[in-house]
């Protein structure tokens, strides 16, 4: 199935389910809207899966290692091996961010190579979805990735959905780790808003003032070289200055939309994923939640295009999944409160 044939059969939340949800939010024995964003998540998960009373059966956070070349444009500050060492102590469960906040979360961690350079055969990393040997491409001057590839990670994400899904789990996250990564994902954020203002690039990792400086001129480039292309259409974007991450994310919004399960965006990344699924498809907003706000300046843009509200102001700004592991309690707290709060309706004590 391509790309246009999944989003014809994606439909919008159950609008129905959601004024089901809503009316017996405010029968409960609050005033109404005092649970605030508890009350918005059960409503808007009941709209997913057309039921008022929901669970969260499994929980699966899946990581996605890239690298890009960019990077050579100096618009990083760690080394570009840090993406394949990094990667290695996720597998190994060594206690990095993730390894303990999905596990906090009782979140399982998939591990995906979607294109890290020099990386091969470490256990507990799937290599089977690495399409691009040493990632995307330097897109100041050339397309990160040609068309069909794109496509190909798009699809692989959807399939992930439907996997996991047929085993069982119903609430999923996404994270990331690759060394410049914040520069694609703003530049796709920026084609896909049709906004070129500078201020949207920010520090990602701690850039200095000049490297900030470097960056914002890497990006605009960028979106000059690729204008034509990028109007073309959403996919074109990811072709032309995004990363494997990226198109591999979009490919989990879709099949989260298709599938009719809920989704978590974490950082940057996620969200310009997001984004550009919106862009194909402005329904999927309804499958989507939102976490932690990222301090990054394009984030805020592509949540106001979204019209999502980020519950989380934790100040986290490390990628890996780890706001998506701290945003799947809340989901289930606002499902706890959904199931199992006393009614004014149905109360005869009150």
């Amino acid at each position: 199935m391509n790309i246009d044939e999944i989003i014809t059969q994606i439909k919008p939340a159950d609008k129905n389910a959601i004024e089901k949800a809503r009316e017996t939010q405010n029968n409960f024995i609050k005033p109404v809207g005092s649970l605030g964003e508890l009350e918005n998540i059960s409503i808007k998960f009941a709209g997913i899966t057309g039921k008022i009373f929901n669970h969260v059966q499994r929980k699966i956070i899946f990581l996605f290692g890239a690298d890009h070349e960019i990077y050579n444009e100096g618009v990083a500050t760690a080394p570009q091996i840090f993406t394949r060492e990094l990667m290695k102590i996720y597998a190994s469960t060594q206690n990095a961010g993730i390894n303990i906040l999905a596990k906090q979360a009782g979140a399982e961690l998939k591990l995906f190579d979607l294109g890290i350079k020099d990386f091969k055969n470490f256990d507990n990393v799937d290599f089977s979805l690495k399409y691009l040997e040493n990632g995307t491409a330097n897109f100041l001057t050339q397309e990160a990735m040609t068309l069909n590839i794109a496509q190909k990670y798009i699809q692989a994400g959807f399939n992930l959905i439907e996997q996991y899904k047929n085993q069982g789990f119903n609430l999923f996250g996404m994270g990331e780790v690759g060394m410049a990564n914040t520069t694609p994902a703003t530049a796709c954020i920026m084609a896909a808003a049709e906004n070129f203002n500078p201020d949207l690039i920010g520090r990602g990792a701690g850039l200095s003032d000049e490297a900030l400086n470097l960056k914002r001129n890497v990006i605009l480039k960028a979106l000059n070289f690729h204008q034509d292309n990028i109007s073309k259409s959403p996919v074109h974007i990811i072709s032309c200055v995004g990363g494997a991450e990226i198109a591999a994310m979009t490919g989990l919004f879709l099949g989260a939309g298709f599938f009719r399960v809920p989704v978590i965006v974490d950082g940057i990344t996620s969200i310009a994923a997001a984004l550009i699924t919106y862009k194909l498809y402005p329904d999927i907003r309804d499958y989507i939640f939102l976490s932690n706000k990222s301090p990054e300046p394009a984030y805020e843009i592509a949540a106001e295009i979204l019209n999502l509200n980020a519950p989380l102001n934790l100040k986290m700004r490390l990628g890996e999944g780890t706001a998506c592991a701290m945003m799947m309690p809340v989901i289930e707290s606002a499902l706890e409160i959904m199931n199992n709060m006393r009614s004014f309706k149905n109360d005869g004590n009150l």
